[in-house]
């Protein structure tokens, strides 16, 4: 991190969360009139760090937080705001990953559904939050992550034995 360089951090930073404060800026009127909703692409990184990945983990930290300030400025606008936060998810960005079986093997181990998300299963997360079924969900950062947050992060003890 230390070694990282400045303009590598503002470009991450600007993208990242600067795209997403942009895009809701320049909507918000029209969702506003609509009574619309936005439904961020967060991450698990973004509601607890990974090693060695601050410049992920902090913009996604940003857009969680971000996600439930919009909500409460703007839910009694009529406007619902929430994240998705994915775990490991199987898109062309993370198709190299899958042929490392050792790396795998050890997000296997981690996530209790025993397996990376397929794009459609995230996909169907966002379209309920943005069904009328979800009408009095806001505010929040949900994990779609095959139940990796459930750990406190300890070692499975049971798995010891």
């Amino acid at each position: 991190m230390t070694e990282a360089p400045f303009d590598d951090w503002a470009k991450t930073m600007a993208t990242n969360v600067g795209g997403v404060f942009h895009g809701c800026r320049a909507a918000m009127p029209h969702l506003i009139a609509s009574r619309g909703c936005i439904v961020h692409t967060g991450s698990i990184s973004g509601l607890g760090s990974d090693w060695a990945l601050g410049f992920y983990n902090a913009p996604k930290g940003a857009i969680v937080n971000f996600t439930k300030a919009l909500a409460l400025d703007h839910g009694k606008d009529g406007v619902r705001v929430n994240a998705v936060c994915p775990s490991l998810t199987f898109t062309p960005m993370t198709e190299d990953m899958k042929g490392d079986r050792k790396l795998m093997a050890k997000f296997r181990e981690r996530i209790p559904l025993g397996r990376g998300a397929e794009p459609s299963e995230i996909a169907a997360v966002v379209a309920f939050l943005a069904s009328d079924d979800a009408n009095f969900v806001s505010g929040v950062a949900l994990p779609v992550d095959g139940g990796l947050t459930a750990s406190n992060g300890q070692s499975n003890m049971a798995s010891q034995s």
